[in-house]
């Protein structure tokens, strides 16, 4: 998915995304919820592992990653390695452990589509989450919020290499369809390439009804970490649920 930008996203997302404002939301929502020492986290769709970092090293959190960029894990593995980070497709995964909190953040939900691909998504967070634990959801846009033809550029730039990204957004139906250009230039010269990154846009009732399909009793948050609007979620009273 990331197969071009992998070792340049923290270069291109740092550039602008402030990870240590959003772990610190997050982290003191999870404080809400159970104020106890040691929490342990899921950050599913985790990409380079920089959520994961901030919530370890800052806030104390054993935060494990799940993703299924393999070169997004290899940097996240880097950064943190005695972390636990799990090569898995997020609607379907069983890791045989459970976690104080199950979390999938900037918007990733969006990328399975459809509202079936979400609950079962959400069914795995749930079965991964221990008694009185709670899931966190970042959603993508709904519809209608998205301006089709948007363009925007980004810059950044790591270790004597600078990137360039040119973004297109195109709308069609319920899916949004994200190109990216890239201009990457280093050492040997400048190279171009090119992502492609599709989304679903769902509606907030819609994911809600996803979340209760999965045995959550989810609230919404409109803004949330980025002005995308954020779900907490907790297992519906009478679900199953896991032990401590």
């Amino acid at each position: 998915m990331f197969s071009e930008s992998a070792q340049h996203y923290d270069a291109i997302y740092g550039a602008f995304k402030d990870y240590a404002a959003e772990s610190a939301r997050v982290a003191a929502l999870v404080r809400e919820i159970d104020e106890r020492e040691g929490l342990s986290g899921l950050d599913v769709a985790c990409g380079t592992g920089e959520h994961a970092r901030h919530l370890r090293v800052s806030h104390g959190l054993a935060v494990d990653g799940l993703d299924l960029d393999p070169g997004l894990l290899a940097v996240a593995r880097q950064k943190l390695p005695t972390a636990q980070f799990f090569e898995a497709d997020m609607s379907d995964f069983a890791l045989g452990r459970r976690y104080d909190v199950v979390m999938c953040l900037f918007s990733s939900i969006g990328y399975l589509k459809t509202l079936d691909r979400v609950a079962a998504a959400l069914r795995c967070f749930r079965a991964h989450l221990k008694g009185g634990g709670a899931v966190i959801v970042e959603p993508w846009f709904e519809p209608g919020v998205l301006q089709a033809g948007r363009l925007s550029v980004k810059h950044g730039e790591s270790d004597g290499v600078r990137i360039e990204r040119t973004s297109r957004v195109a709308v069609e139906g319920r899916l949004s369809t994200l190109t990216f250009d890239y201009l990457i230039e280093d050492a040997a010269g400048v190279r171009a390439a090119r992502e492609v990154h599709t989304l679903g846009l769902l509606t907030s009732a819609e994911m809600l009804s996803c979340f209760r399909e999965a045995g959550l009793e989810a609230a919404y948050d409109p803004v949330g970490l980025s002005g995308r609007g954020l779900y907490l979620a907790r297992a519906s009273t009478g679900a199953k649920g896991g032990g401590r």
